[in-house]
């Protein structure tokens, strides 16, 4: 076939020159097209695959099997939850803020929960008693959480050991997070005002049994990983971001940490009474994937350190309120954990329905219309496992938010992508994601 055909032709385009190629007429181009410089190659990456922590998809430009861009597309897993919230009362938007970020729920719920008390006028009114619970579950959260990104991370890098112990830590904390909310994930634990209920009789010493099974328990993949030679290929220099670039991306959370800046908002901005709980801020200097699974081990202790302190100081408050004694704004159930999870004590529906058509009347109102909220706007940020939590939250003066706004650590983070793999090698991508742990529930929202 002639060169000339219409359909056998070269054109120059902006991703470099392109060639038509139609049947016979290959053995004319292979030439031409051999005289290139560079052959590339582009690539899907996800958004189903098993690598990319859900439904992330990475477009990969590669030069054989080196990686010269790589670009993030995210908006599978959209829930639309921040404009749902628009729509329900101030403390129904706990239920959905919770399922972001659902391997890290509490810290949802506690930054949404601190922005209404803030617009309230009543953070200073919150019962200690609650503040020491909220940072008991937050603390628990971190670690499964961090059980999540290490078994995943190893196993995405071919560990499978590793999976199966961290899998059975994160077990142990969600049977307690079952014990203390009636849930699992998603508690919608936290309230505005306070928590929805105690922790059960006998919960602080079954807290204090797994913490004593855990410390014990996490030894088992510090022996499997670290020093482990072949870990150490597959992680050290891999993943490079330094602090210049951590900054200038808005990178939080253990990236920015592995970097060497001791970031960490419960000592740089104390909320729910961090002050009072003794911890470090674990850091490297590394800047690598291998910094990042360290810091993630280590802050598997001062959690646990943290969860302690908190234990000693529930014992010292048994007996005190966890919820604001503002009827106009503490919600009116008496929540118990029965056999099909967490709902309304029987007893306390006995008296509302029996006795007092008052109570029955408030419970009515507020349940189903909510209280008001002064006109404002406030920003509150948590340190969750991933980084930097925060909510930006709007009344107009109803009853429902004018606007919920997250900032939500995992979409800021997914940005370094691109500084941490290009020109390093495909497999490596893997270990650089797995070290970022991006939870697409998050991202997406």
């Amino acid at each position: 076939m002639s060169t000339q055909d219409a359909y056998a032709t070269s054109r120059e385009t902006t991703e470099g020159r392109v060639y038509s190629v139609t049947g016979g007429d290959w053995d004319s181009l292979t030439t031409d097209i051999g005289a290139t410089k560079e052959e590339r190659v582009v690539v899907n990456m996800g958004p189903q695959h098993p690598s990319t922590h859900g439904v992330l998809r990475l477009i990969l430009e590669l030069e054989g099997e080196t990686v010269t861009e790589v670009r993030c597309g995210i908006g599978y897993l959209h829930t639309g939850i921040e404009k749902n919230a628009e729509y329900r009362t101030w403390t129904q938007g706990v239920t959905f803020v919770t399922r972001m970020d659902y391997l890290a729920p509490i810290f949802n719920e506690a930054a949404y929960c601190l922005a209404v008390e803030k617009l309230l006028g009543i953070t200073n009114d919150i019962p200690e008693r609650a503040s020491i619970i909220r940072v008991l579950m937050m603390e628990l959260n971190r670690i499964s959480s961090h059980m999540v990104a290490l078994g995943t991370g190893a196993l995405e890098l071919g560990a499978l050991s590793p999976m199966i112990f961290a899998f059975r830590e994160r077990e142990t904390v969600l049977d307690l997070f079952e014990m203390i909310s009636g849930l699992r994930m998603n508690m919608a634990y936290i309230r505005p005002g306070g928590v929805a209920q105690d922790i059960p009789t006998g919960g602080v010493a079954k807290i204090r049994e797994a913490v004593a099974k855990l410390r014990t328990n996490f030894k088992d993949n510090e022996k499997l990983l670290i020093g482990n030679t072949i870990w150490m290929k597959r992680t050290q220099n891999i993943g490079y971001l330094d602090l210049a670039g951590c900054t200038t991306l808005g990178v939080t959370g253990p990236v920015l940490r592995s970097a060497g800046l001791p970031w960490d908002l419960r000592k740089i901005q104390p909320y729910c009474g961090y002050e009072n709980y003794e911890f470090d801020v674990v850091t490297t200097d590394t800047c690598d994937v291998y910094g990042r699974f360290l810091i993630r081990m280590k802050e598997l202790e001062q959690s646990l350190r943290i969860i302690e302190q908190a234990c000693d100081k529930l014992d010292a408050t048994a007996g005190q309120p966890v919820m604001v004694a503002d009827k106009k704004i503490a919600w009116p159930a008496q929540l118990a954990v029965g056999a099909d999870g967490m709902g309304n004590s029987l007893a306390h529906i006995r008296e509302i329905m029996g006795e007092s058509m008052e109570s029955l009347i408030h419970h009515f109102k507020l349940v189903t219309e909510g209280f008001k909220v002064p006109a404002g706007q406030v920003y509150v940020a948590v340190e969750s496992p991933r980084g930097e939590t925060g909510v930006h939250l709007v009344s107009d003066g109803g009853t429902h938010p004018y606007r919920v706004h997250f900032r939500e650590p995992s979409f800021n983070n997914l940005q370094s992508t691109s500084a941490m793999c290009e020109g390093s090698m495909i497999a490596d991508v893997i270990g650089a994601v797995a070290s970022i742990d991006p939870v697409m529930g998050g991202v997406d929202r």
